[in-house]
C-alpha cells in the first residue's frame, strides 16, 4: 500500500448528492465525458468556483485540438509520474486507453524512449519531463527538437498540458487525494 491509500484525505470528496447545488450538474457533465468523477472533483467541490474554474480549464485542455487527446493523456500521465501522484497516474492511464492510446504506449509511458512511440511522440514526452524540472530547464537546444516536430498550436498546447498537470499533481498530493476507482478499458 502507499501512502495515499493509508492516510485519509485532508479534505472532504464530496459526492453529488453532497456537493453544492450549483455545481451538481458538473458532476454529470464530467461523468458523462470520462466516465468516472475523480476525486480531485470531489475535493475541488469543497469551492464551487474553483470546480466550475478547474472544469473550464481541462474541458478545452484535454478536447481533441491539435494534439489528439490520447497524446494529451499520455503527457498528463508522464506528468503525473514524475511527481509520484497515484490517483493521477490511475486516472491518466484509465483515460489514455479510454481515447485510444495502446496499452504498449500506455505501459511504456515512463520508460518511452525505447517505447513504441514516434520521434515527435518522444519529444513531446521529453520536452513535458523537462519542463517538471524547471521551465528553465528548456533552453535552446533542449526546445530545438520540439520546434521541429511540432507547430506553434502543438507547442502551446503541450506547453499548458504539462503545466496545467504539475498543478493537479502537486494539488492531489498535497490534500492526499486518493486513488479514484476506475473501470476497466477493454
Amino acid at each position: 500500500m502507499t501512502a495515499s491509500t493509508i492516510l485519509a484525505p485532508r479534505v472532504p470528496l464530496l459526492d453529488r448528492e453532497d456537493a453544492p447545488a450549483e455545481i451538481a450538474n458538473l458532476y454529470d457533465q464530467v461523468w458523462a465525458e470520462l466516465g468516472i468523477v475523480p476525486n480531485m472533483f470531489k475535493a475541488l467541490a469543497n469551492v464551487p468556483t474553483l470546480a466550475q474554474g478547474m472544469t473550464a480549464l481541462l474541458r478545452p485542455l484535454m478536447a481533441e485540438g491539435s494534439l489528439p487527446r490520447w497524446y494529451k493523456e499520455l503527457i498528463a500521465l508522464r506528468v503525473s509520474s514524475l511527481n509520484v501522484c497515484e490517483d493521477c497516474v490511475v486516472t491518466h492511464r484509465y483515460l489514455a486507453l479510454k481515447r485510444g492510446a495502446t496499452p504498449a504506449q500506455v505501459a511504456s509511458c515512463d520508460n518511452f524512449e525505447t517505447g513504441p512511440f514516434t520521434a515527435r511522440e518522444k519529444a513531446g514526452l521529453r520536452f513535458a519531463g523537462l519542463l517538471h524540472q524547471s521551465g528553465h530547464a528548456v533552453n535552446e537546444a533542449a526546445f530545438a527538437p520540439v520546434s521541429m516536430h511540432f507547430n506553434t498550436k502543438e507547442i502551446v498546447e503541450l506547453t499548458a498540458l504539462a503545466a496545467t498537470f504539475e498543478l493537479v499533481s502537486r494539488f492531489n498530493s498535497g490534500l492526499r487525494i486518493p486513488v479514484t476507482p476506475v473501470p476497466k478499458v477493454e
